[in-house]
Order: structure tokens, then C-alpha cells, then sequence
């Protein structure tokens, strides 16, 4: 058997009609760019993350640097950012104009707050969490040491969407929550794709003048040297088709992790990403374990017909191009050796999942 991480290809098959729809309305009509899909989805996130405000942009990174540059006002500015994360977390605050600072993370791959405080600065102006795999850094923390030292939070949650702590929503807690729509995403667009979610009119605003080229288009005036970072129309009204299936499909991928965690609890060299803090809702965008067998484990998989990922083997400060300062992070050089996601999504079938697990216990002779 072949189990594939996702299949972006069954999904469609699984709401076919509906995103046909999608795609037809938006040919007969002609509308590509700025129209009212893309409007409607704006509104729809919005009022799903518990935001007044969505602005779609052409990636998860557009909305991290653009978030960060509405805020950054010289180049010793600093932000903090985790070690262990995706790299665009990172060159959005290069290309914002700032200075990343990196912290570790802790067990639950999330930024350590403990370690926050510790690398504040008096050029320190804002934090920016990371919300991996579905589970939400401890926010409301973060924000008391943001309050605490008057700094900003940009909230990476490219991750989980719809992912809570205390029933508030991912991306409603700082300035403003970033998203990406890439097509392994809980909600993937067919293309890439990315927003906003915030609370800050201005905010808003600028990021709406920004993704198109810095122009005002209601009143054609320029307020400055913009990008063309737009959600197009299409990729707006296959999402805000996808949104209205997500809460359902959160639930699918709680009931697959649980299979997991009731299959695989019994090993002890494979920790699973299940804890203990009922404060927090976890969307399992990712089924990310640690093995330490590290690419023993993970290359055993792939030879046995499932698709894995492991991200990131090499943390991405220790890319000599990005001239980054390794100041030394045991935890994200730890799990970086560790780290395996399984396959994870709502099309995958239940005989899928008895595989993959059988998988797994075959390489533990378990």
C-alpha cells in the first residue's frame, strides 16, 4: 500500500460540484482580481478567526512581512522569533527591515516563553509566535510579557487555523494573525495564497494599500512603494468553499490523531503530539512525532510506502547564506534530529490509517 501525506486531488473529488461552481462564476463573470470573492471570503475568515478585519494576501509570507513592516521603524529594531520554524517566519523580518532574534522552542515544538524574557533587549519591539502543526504557542503569556515590556505580537499561525486557547481563536490575539492557504494546508487554496486577520483598522488599511502596488484604489493615490501580493479572485472563491467544510474536517483530524495516540502510546522512543493543557484546542494540522531513531525511523516509513515529512532536519540558522547568529538552541537542534509528521489530513481512508500505524509498530516490533 501507498499512503500519501495528502491528496489534494480526493478532496477536490469530495466537494467537486461545489468548487466547480466556484470555478464557472468566477470565468462567466470575469472576475480575477480585487472582485467580490475575494470580498466575501475577507468577511468570512474574519468572522471564523474572530477578527474585524481579513486581508487576503498571495502567501503566508506576504502577511508576515508586511504585518512586521507596518510596525518596524529602524533597522536595530529586533524581533523575536523560534528557532525551530519554517524560514519564511524568519526572512519576514529581514525583509521587514528589522533584526530577527532567535529563541528555542520547548517540548511542544512552541516558542519557550521562559526563554522570551530572557533575550528582551531595549531594541527588542515585538514577538513573533509561531503556532506549529495545530497547536497554539501559551498566547496568553506571550501577551503579558508583550504588555509587560510595550512590545507588538505578530501571530505566525500559518499552522492552525482554528486552533483556540480559551475559545479565542489563533490570529485574533496580537496585532495581527498570518495565514497561509499553500495546498498542504489545513485550508489549502489550489495555488498559493495568504492573509491577514486583525482588530487594527490602520493596520488593515495599509496592508490593503501594500498588496497592490501601494495604491489606494478607490482613490488611485500611492502611499507609498507597495508589492503585488493579492489573493487572486479564483483562489478566494475555491477557499471560502473549503472554510465552510473546515470545522467538520477538524473534527475528522481529531479522530485520526486519536487513533494514533490509542495505537501508538506504548512505545516509549516515539513521543506523540498529545498534551496536557486543556486550555488548548489542538486542529492537528500536522501529526508530528518525535522518534529517536530519527531518519532510521522516518526512512524505514518512506521505504514501506508512507510519506513522511521531516521538518526541519537542518534548522534553518544553520544555512550559512542567511547569516544568522547560532547562539546555541538544544531543544530545536534535538527535535530537528527527531522529527516526523504522518500522514494527516481528512481524505486519508481508515485503511490507510491501520497501515500506517502497522507501519510503525513493524519498525518497533511492537
Amino acid at each position: 500500500m501507498k499512503v500519501k501525506f495528502v491528496s489534494p486531488v480526493r478532496v477536490y473529488n469530495m466537494i467537486k460540484d461545489e468548487l466547480d461552481a466556484a470555478y464557472f462564476d468566477v470565468m462567466n463573470k470575469g472576475a480575477f482580481i480585487n472582485q467580490q470573492h475575494l470580498r466575501d471570503f475577507e468577511a468570512n475568515l474574519a468572522k471564523f478567526v474572530g477578527t474585524k478585519y481579513s486581508v487576503g494576501l498571495n502567501s503566508g509570507y506576504d502577511a508576515l512581512m508586511l504585518s512586521v513592516k507596518y510596525k518596524v521603524c529602524s533597522p536595530e529594531d529586533e524581533v523575536i522569533v523560534p528557532a525551530h520554524t519554517f524560514v519564511a517566519s524568519c526572512t519576514a523580518i529581514v525583509n521587514a527591515g528589522a533584526k530577527p532574534v532567535l529563541v528555542d522552542v520547548g517540548k511542544d515544538f512552541n516558542i519557550d516563553c521562559d526563554k522570551v524574557e530572557a533575550a528582551i533587549t531595549p531594541r527588542t519591539r515585538g514577538i513573533l509566535p509561531v503556532h506549529l502543526s495545530g497547536w497554539m504557542a501559551d498566547m496568553p503569556r506571550i501577551m503579558k510579557i508583550a504588555k509587560k515590556h510595550n512590545l507588538w505580537v505578530v501571530e505566525d499561525a500559518c499552522q492552525s487555523l482554528g486552533s483556540s486557547i480559551n475559545g479565542k481563536g489563533a490570529g485574533s490575539w496580537g496585532l495581527s494573525g498570518c495565514w497561509s492557504f499553500y495546498p498542504f494546508k489545513i485550508l489549502g487554496g489550489y495555488g498559493d495564497g495568504g492573509a491577514i486577520t486583525t482588530d487594527d483598522a490602520d493596520l488593515a488599511l495599509f496592508v490593503t494599500r501594500m498588496r497592490y502596488n501601494g495604491e489606494d484604489r478607490d482613490t488611485g493615490e500611492y502611499h507609498g512603494h507597495g508589492y503585488t501580493c493579492l489573493l487572486d479572485n479564483m483562489q478566494a472563491a475555491f477557499l471560502d468553499v473549503k472554510l465552510r467544510y473546515l470545522p467538520q474536517w477538524i473534527i475528522r483530524r481529531k479522530a485520526v490523531a486519536e487513533r494514533y495516540r490509542k495505537a501508538l502510546s506504548d512505545i516509549p522512543d516515539l513521543l506523540l503530539p498529545h498534551y496536557n493543557d486543556p486550555r488548548r484546542d489542538h486542529i492537528y494540522q500536522n501529526y508530528t512525532v518525535r522518534s529517536k531513531q530519527g531518519n532510521a525511523f522516518s526512512d524505514f516509513l518512506k521505504t514501506n510506502g508512507v510519506e513522511v515529512l521531516t521538518q526541519f532536519r537542518k534548522p534553518y540558522y544553520k544555512h550559512a547564506a542567511l547569516k544568522l547568529e547560532d547562539s546555541g538552541f538544544p531543544e530545536t537542534e534535538a527535535l530537528s534530529r527527531e522529527v516526523c509528521s504522518l500522514p494527516m489530513n481528512v481524505e486519508i481512508s481508515d485503511e490507510e490509517i491501520d497501515y500506517v500505524i502497522a507501519v510503525v509498530r513493524k519498525f518497533y516490533e511492537k
